[in-house]
């Protein structure tokens, strides 16, 4: 058996544990020599039917078995917790944590020396990164890939905006409900995640510029033959990565989350990677802030892909992929290792774009200056986001006066009353909705556009929550307000009437009333009663940290690398 191996303290022991341990893995058909010493590849996979975007992991996770194989490794295929954002109540968000827990003990509990993850949609890919992050084991991740271009009446269809889009438009009168529910057949046309630059597609393109995956896994359709030989080809390389050591930690550094935020700034990356993103640092021990964002907020937007743009994730990977994009911002990047073992550098080197159109010149961008914008002031003292490349210009510098919605019930009741007292100027306010106030921050944060403005015209409007908002969605919408309103945020303050100030430039968010008025609104404020009292929802609101850290439980910070010594019999 290998010296230092670490399943050879579940595979290697001549004795009885080892027995039994090899004796039941035998009831497989695994011959004897399986358990020569070669290394032991985890392959933790997501997939579920439940979970559309990964109904293709069961296939990849094929792929990655031949590569272990063929490299001389041992591969076993494990489930965990798979989080289907379209599917689940009240939010998948809710559940992240959970998944990172599930894929962290698990890794720890079994006798694994390194670990292929399969996961695709929104919450898989930072959990299982998360729990990896955790155990610090060789990783290297697989994504499933976004499905085929929607397509109805001749035109391509972007899952998530496009379903935006004729929301309003049938409210506004501008589509018959018929089309409307025409469309739906023609918008998931393959396996896979939204083909739009929605979360999943924003965490696949980042874990390619954290360097956690192989070159191109970002944007290669799930049905492509390549996706499948790509996992093929992660297979050969996790168990290269076992023999020379390459942990998880050695590509996780500072530099290479400076690197994913300027990539997320030129892609017109999903808000949500800042809470995926600031977790997984708390779990790698890196001490990365809500501030360093501010490093991708001058980052032009260079990938012409719905919301931000027109094209979708097909369309990007025909025009070169992320490759391509990091050729583009080579020059900004950080040197920081890879899961190849050498440097970021060798993701682009060759990189060729193939259109334009889809990813523009650094030189000429689609937008200049389109990063995510941190906001802070009394009403997120610890800081607010907004996302300028799908947001209204003018609406970036705004004075309005609030209309506060207590609750998403108190919003779906009233949004759509003739009577709202509100105008286009109006800032629609969300309160109740962040960690601990739904519980799991949902992507809420994008409200609907009162049906009276739709009516008039208006297709965009101010609107302030602390609340997530989907990948795919758009508008100026200021998003994670920290503290949040059901921890005792500012934002529980604020009342219909008050008028509020925001300015991306100058990265400010303010309710315009004295100190004195928001001290004496704190005394009588009390919390909301917790929506949940037992199990993993109570344990979650009474552990999860804000927004501005990531949203992680405080108890799963960090890492716990040190061996199972204990024996189960």
């Amino acid at each position: 058996m290998t010296r230092g191996r670490r399943s050879r303290n579940w595979y290697g022991m001549i004795d009885k544990d080892g027995f039994v341990r090899r004796s039941w893995m035998k009831n497989q058909g695994f011959p004897d020599h399986a358990f020569d010493g070669r290394p032991i590849i985890g392959i933790c996979n997501t997939w579920s039917e439940l979970t559309p975007c990964n109904s293709g992991l069961r296939d990849l996770a094929e792929g990655v078995k031949r590569g272990v194989w063929e490299a001389g490794g041992f591969p076993v295929e494990f489930p965990v917790m798979s989080l289907g954002e379209t599917q689940m109540k009240p939010t998948a968000m809710l559940f992240r944590n959970l998944l990172a827990m599930d894929v962290e003990e698990s890794i720890r509990a079994y006798g694994m020396d390194g670990v292929v993850l399969l996961g695709g949609c929104d919450k898989t890919t930072p959990g299982q990164l998360m729990g990896a992050a955790s155990v610090d084991l060789p990783t290297i991740v697989v994504s499933s890939g976004p499905m085929l271009n929607g397509k109805w009446k001749g035109r391509d269809l972007g899952s998530g905006t496009d379903v935006r889009k004729f929301a309003i438009a049938v409210k506004a009168g501008e589509m018959t409900l018929a089309d409307f529910m025409a469309t739906e057949s023609g918008m998931s046309r393959s396996k896979g995640v939204c083909m739009t630059m929605g979360t999943a597609s924003t965490m696949a393109s980042l874990t390619e510029a954290l360097g956690m995956a192989l070159p191109t896994n970002a944007a290669l359709p799930a049905v492509d033959a390549r996706r499948m030989a790509l996992a093929h080809m992660t297979g050969r390389r996790i168990v290269e990565m076992v023999e020379e050591d390459l942990k998880l930690s050695e590509v996780l550094t500072r530099e290479s989350f400076e690197n994913a935020i300027i990539a997320n700034a030129a892609v017109g990356g999903s808000t949500n990677a800042v809470v995926h993103l600031l977790a997984l640092a708390g779990r790698v021990g890196i001490d990365l802030e809500l501030k360093d964002f501010e490093i991708g907020s001058d980052i032009p937007l260079l990938v012409n892909c719905m919301p931000s743009g027109k094209y979708l994730m097909e369309d990007f990977c025909y025009a070169g992929g992320m490759p391509a994009v990091l050729s583009e911002i080579a020059h900004l990047l950080r040197p920081a290792k890879t899961v190849l073992g050498g440097m970021i550098g060798a993701y682009h080197d060759g990189a060729e774009c193939y259109n334009r159109d889809v990813i523009r010149p650094f030189d000429d961008p689609l937008k200049p200056a389109a990063g995510l914008r941190v906001l802070r002031g009394n009403l997120a003292p610890r800081g607010a986001i907004v996302k300028p490349s799908a947001a209204t210009d003018a609406l970036l510098e705004h004075e309005g006066e609030a209309f506060v919605f207590e609750s998403i019930e108190d919003l779906k009741a009233n949004i759509d009353r003739d009577d709202l007292p509100v105008t286009a100027d109006s800032i629609l306010v969300l309160k109740g909705c962040g960690p601990k106030g739904y519980p799991g921050m949902p992507e809420v944060g994008d409200m609907p556009l009162p049906a009276k403005l739709v009516k008039q015209g208006v297709r965009d409007m101010v609107r302030i929550s602390d609340a997530r908002m989907s990948g795919t969605a758009f508008g100026t919408v200021i998003l994670h307000v920290s503290p949040e309103a059901n921890d005792g945020g500012p934002l529980a303050l604020v009342r219909t009437g008050d008028r509020i100030r925001v300015s991306a430039r100058d990265g400010a968010l303010d309710v315009l009333i004295s100190d004195e008025e928001l001290a004496m609104r704190r005394a009588g404020w009390t919390p909301p009663a917790p929506h949940y009292t037992r199990g993993y929802a109570k344990m979650y609101v009474d552990h999860v940290l804000q927004a501005d850290q990531g949203a992680d439980l405080d108890f799963l910070v960090g890492k716990d690398t040190r061996p199972v010594t204990r024996e189960s019999h």
